[in-house]
Formats: structure tokens, C-alpha cells, sequence
């Protein structure tokens, strides 16, 4: 013990290795407090060699690592097991180079997600990674969990803004793939590998991230709707009209809405009350007539019995009032509202009205009172299946029935050919429902690329894959 954290004094510096309670304490629990964690340590390097040089120490000594970006995930991915040292990335905080001209640009790990975005719009260009978090997480968590967002029907999850990574190994080498190519056919994508890992595989210090030209219009509109299936005709309207110039299709329950309001503020746009809303935006690098094209769009539902009404942003400030409401639905009912079980789920988009029909009456059968919200990310298939507790149960009442709740929602999902995890991760939270889920093969697929990355499993063990005796 002794030898480790002199060793680790000296790499980071004395005051970057934290051994006290109190400095330790944000970094051994996870934001929704399901976990609390145990460590040896927390270090904080200041660059990669440092960060190379504590993971080539810890594997000499076979102490596990356990890196955390912001502490900001939803299935205690980063939440460390006795035994361990946090390696935290948060120092790890420089852009190193924007190419306007490549449309890339290269960042560390440790860089809050909402500075990234301001750096792309100084440098004129548009980084669409955009989500709740965004101004606490970190890009190599986001990397780490393959993180989704609001922006993913048109520019994809975080595995598809990378073109690059620089990667620290279980051993302390550092892997320099921190390319900026768009074509490169030479062999496996071993990026690939680290991204949606959770920093089971290595620790991401870099990245190389595609930019796109910044949008000079923006088209919002709120838009009621008269159920689920008329919002996935809505998604396919609007793609058959405007092409790919929708950049986000939210879809909103009007029970999450109401607690939303009542919890957090605001006000509904439109003059009555509906079941169902869209959040509905449309972006373009130039000024290029889309208010029409949005326009078309809703006349054209209207007519077809798919829409009921519709409020068009008008100002900057308007479209923020609209994006606000995605965001009291979405954290409304997170603590006021009393126990919250939460499923982070994705189905084909053609199966989203069918697993909102299902899996509403399912939970309702299984426990009447129940508040079911599923609101998100439509244009990609994946929902916030969250349930809220009956009126009058206390929150532990509720809690004892997560199990039984999340095997009715994921048993849904596995028969409609969806995922259990879309954009959280697995972590902690998930690693039995893989076992259950996850077919065997690929199981075993992932155990061999564990071992022969990691053969001393000191990587953030305990993460993502169950234990082989539980692999079937």
C-alpha cells in the first residue's frame, strides 16, 4: 500500500493524489446515489504519460483502476470497488488542435462536453453531441458509453463523431490511433474496440471528433399529436419532405410533461390539452426556406389526422421555452415524485408505438396506480421507459419491485429486437440483465477481447461483462 501511493505521489504530485474521506467522497458516488464505492486512491493526471505512468504502476502491483470522466453516468460505471484507484480524468482538460479546413478536431478525454461544443462554434463549425449532462460530462465518458442525445436521427451517437483515439492499455502502453481520416481500410478498427467499453478495454486520453459546419437556421415546432403511431408517421412524413434536415424528434408524454411543469415551471404552448407531443427541429447550414418546408410538413399532418396543433418557435428565445419542456419531462419526476425506476431501452423506430402500447399496459396490469413516462429520442428508437410510484406508496415499497418491473419492460424489448441499454451504458446497474440478454456468443466474443486486452482484469473490473460462471 505504502509503495503504490508513494509511487503514485510521484507521478501525479502530492496534491493530486487524494487519500483523505472527504477529497475522495464526489468521486466514490454515483449522481443517482444507487452505488457507493471504495478506493485506495484518487489520482489525477495531468497529461497521458502520467496517466500511462499510473496504469503501468497499478498493474505492476495488480491494483484494479477504475477511470472516471465527470461522474455523471446512470449505471455506476465509474463507481469504484475496494481495492481500487479511481483514475480521474478531469486534468486531462486541453483542446489540442481544431482543423476547419478536416472539419476535426482533436480533444482530451478530461474536456467538459459544453466547452467542446463553444470551441467548435468559436472556431465557425458545429459539434452535435448534445445531451442532459452536458455541462459536467466529460468527452471520454461520453466515449466510454457511446453516448447518444438529442442530435443522433441525423449525426449519430458518439461513436460516430470519432475518427481517433489515443488509448492507455492495461499494461501502461499508450496506443497513438489518434487519426483524422475519414477512409483508412487498413486492418480492424481497433477504435472501435474503446468505444461503449466503459473503460474496461483501456482508458481513452484523446480523441480526434468530426465537426460539421454550424447551422445558420434552426425550425422548432411543438406538436401535439394523437398517439405514438401518429407520431412515427409524423418522423416518416417529415424525412419524405425535408430530407435530412431533421436534426431531432422528441417525443413527449403528457403525464411526464405534467410533473414536469409542476415540479420545475413553465408553461404549455398550445391552448389545450393533448396525450402526446413531438418536439420537432429542422437545421440547415444555410438560410434555405426550411420554416416552409416546416410549414408543409405539419399542413400536410394536419390534413392526414396526425396533428391537432402546433406551436412554431418565432425567436431564439422561443425555441429555447420549446427545448425546456423536453427538459422538465425529463427531470421532472426524478426526485420530487418519490421512487423512480428508470429503463434506458431502443427498439426498431418502427416498434415504438408497439413497445409504448405494450409495455404501458403491462406495468399498469402488474401495478395498478403506476405512472409510466416514456418520452426521448424517437427518430433513433430510443426511450426513457421511466416509472414513477402509485400516489400514497413510499419509495422502498417501490424499489422492491424493480426487479420484477425491469424483467417485464426488458423481456418487451428482447422480443421486439431491441437493446437494453441505448446511450447509458451497462455498469454496474446492467451486468445481469447482459447475462440474460445478451446472446452467448457474443458473450464469449467480448470475454476473448477482455482477456487478451486485459488478461489481469484490472480494468474497471466488474463492469459490463457478468462474471463467466454466469455467461451461459
Amino acid at each position: 500500500m505504502t509503495g503504490l501511493l508513494d509511487g503514485l505521489r510521484r507521478i501525479v504530485g502530492e496534491s493530486y493524489c487524494l487519500t483523505e474521506a472527504e477529497a475522495m467522497e464526489r468521486y466514490l458516488v454515483e449522481e443517482r446515489r444507487l452505488f457507493r464505492g471504495n478506493a485506495i486512491a484518487v489520482a489525477r493526471p495531468a497529461d497521458t504519460q502520467q496517466v500511462a505512468q499510473v496504469v503501468a504502476l497499478c498493474a505492476q502491483l495488480r491494483v484494479p483502476v477504475v477511470p472516471q470522466g465527470g461522474n455523471t453516468g446512470a449505471c455506476g460505471g465509474g463507481v469504484p470497488q475496494a481495492g481500487a484507484v479511481v483514475l480521474a480524468t478531469e486534468r486531462l482538460n486541453r483542446i489540442r488542435a481544431i482543423d476547419t479546413a478536416n472539419f476535426t478536431m482533436t480533444v482530451e478525454a478530461g474536456c467538459i462536453l459544453a466547452d467542446l461544443q463553444q470551441a467548435a462554434r468559436d472556431a465557425g463549425c458545429f459539434f452535435p453531441l448534445s445531451l442532459g449532462g452536458e455541462g459536467s460530462c466529460r468527452i471520454g465518458g461520453n466515449l466510454s458509453t457511446n453516448a447518444g442525445g438529442i442530435n443522433v436521427l441525423r449525426y449519430g451517437n458518439a461513436r460516430d463523431l470519432m475518427l481517433g483515439l489515443e488509448v492507455v492499455l492495461p499494461d501502461g502502453r499508450i496506443w497513438d490511433g489518434l487519426r483524422s481520416l475519414r477512409k483508412d481500410n487498413t486492418g480492424y478498427a481497433l477504435r472501435h474496440l474503446f468505444v461503449g467499453a466503459e473503460g474496461t478495454l483501456g482508458i481513452i486520453t484523446a480523441a480526434s471528433l468530426k465537426l460539421f459546419p454550424a447551422p445558420r437556421e434552426r425550425q422548432t415546432a411543438f406538436v401535439a399529436v394523437t398517439d405514438p403511431q401518429a407520431a412515427l408517421e409524423l418522423l416518416n412524413l417529415t424525412r419524405e419532405i425535408t430530407g435530412d434536415a431533421a436534426n431531432a424528434f422528441e417525443l413527449l408524454p403528457r403525464n411526464g410533461l405534467d410533473i414536469g411543469l409542476r415540479n420545475m415551471g413553465g408553461r404549455d404552448p398550445l391552448g389545450e390539452r393533448h396525450a402526446w407531443y413531438v418536439l420537432l427541429e429542422l437545421s440547415s447550414p444555410r438560410a434555405s426556406g426550411l420554416r416552409a418546408a416546416l410549414e408543409e410538413v405539419l399542413e400536410t399532418a394536419l390534413a392526414r389526422g396526425l396533428v391537432l396543433d402546433a406551436a412554431i418557435a418565432d425567436s431564439e428565445t422561443q425555441r429555447r421555452e420549446l427545448w425546456r419542456l423536453r427538459e422538465v419531462t425529463a427531470g421532472g419526476h426524478q426526485h420530487q415524485e418519490g421512487g423512480l425506476i428508470k429503463h434506458d431501452i431502443a427498439v426498431p423506430v418502427s416498434q415504438v408505438p408497439e413497445m409504448i402500447r405494450r409495455g404501458t399496459a403491462a406495468c399498469e396490469a402488474a401495478i395498478p396506480g403506476i405512472r409510466v413516462i416514456p418520452f426521448g429520442h424517437m427518430g433513433d428508437g430510443n426511450l426513457h421507459f421511466n416509472l414513477v410510484q402509485p400516489l400514497g406508496w413510499e419509495p422502498q415499497r417501490f424499489f422492491a419491485e424493480r426487479e420484477r418491473m425491469n424483467r417485464i419492460v426488458h423481456d418487451l424489448v428482447h422480443e421486439l429486437d431491441g437493446s437494453i441499454s441505448a446511450e447509458h451504458g451497462i455498469g454496474l446497474l446492467k451486468v445481469d440483465e447482459m447475462a440474460r440478454y445478451k446472446a452467448p456468443l457474443e458473450l464469449e466474443l467480448m470475454q476473448r477481447i477482455k482477456e487478451a486486452l486485459d488478461p489481469l482484469g484490472l480494468m474497471n473490473p466488474g463492469k459490463v461483462l457478468p462474471p463467466p460462471a454466469q455467461q451461459r
